[in-house]
């Protein structure tokens, strides 16, 4: 199963980051979240929000953040990497821009976020770019409908708010495999609430392709030593079984 880690483009600095990406590749990462830092992050968590805030009060440039992810995978190309992008950024680098940019650099898989409307979306899916959709543990029917409609993997939510169960799919492993008899043949990743190894063995327990590493991963960039044991860790318990 694959271990997904979320990596601070920009943060503390370009260069920094590029360097813990280095850490995850050490440790046996097998997909690189990597964001473009938006000026208005209004979906993200306080953590992740003021990040990508002081990224950007240090470099303002996103064609350097652009540049960055090129030197990321040109150096770990053992790495798959997927990016988390807001719509308000897109629009800012220039649509064909960034759709030439995730082309040339066979960056196919975006969680693409904050939209207005569907054109922008749409515009992507057409030149070949697979964009995720977002599923949540209650199993909502709009939802379910707009995964079988998308050409991207499914990011399907790991851990239920509280009271947000949906009785026909009490468990993690009930989604999933509702998911799969709706046709949905993609990779379903899954995160939200996965910030342990046991978490991330429950995904794989559940028949996820993937599970997503947040704040546990980021909270540890001052101490690459336990960054690096912490990744192991998690991918101690797919191997387990293996």
């Amino acid at each position: 199963m694959k271990l997904i880690c979320y990596l601070s483009n920009g943060y503390p600095t370009i260069s920094a980051s590029e360097t813990i990406a280095g850490y995850y590749a050490t440790a046996g990462c097998d997909v690189i979240e990597i964001d473009l830092p938006a000026r208005n992050p209004f979906l993200e968590n306080d953590l992740i929000k003021s990040r990508m805030a002081e990224a950007l009060k240090e470099c303002d440039d996103y064609d350097k953040y652009m540049d960055n992810i090129r030197v990321i995978k040109r150096k770990y190309p053992n790495i798959k990497v997927l990016m988390v992008v807001y719509e308000s950024t897109v629009k800012e680098i220039g649509v064909e821009k960034f759709i030439g940019f995730c082309l040339s650099n066979d960056i196919k898989d975006i969680i693409y976020v904050g939209l207005e409307n569907e054109v922008i979306k749409n515009q992507m899916i057409q030149k070949g770019i697979q964009i995720s959709c977002y599923v949540q543990f209650n199993m909502l029917d709009k939802e379910i409908e707009s995964a079988k409609a998308s050409n991207g993997f499914v990011y399907m939510q790991a851990v239920a708010a509280p009271g947000k169960i949906n009785p026909k799919f009490p468990t993690l492993a009930d989604c999933i495999k509702h998911l799969r008899n709706q046709g949905i043949d993609r990779p379903i990743y899954c995160g939200v609430g996965v910030s342990t190894p046991t978490d991330f063995k429950m995904v794989k327990d559940a028949k996820g392709d993937g599970a997503f590493v947040g704040s546990t991963i980021l909270k540890l960039y001052n101490n690459p030593e336990a960054l690096v044991e912490t990744i192991k860790a998690f991918k101690a318990e797919d191997e387990e079984d293996n």
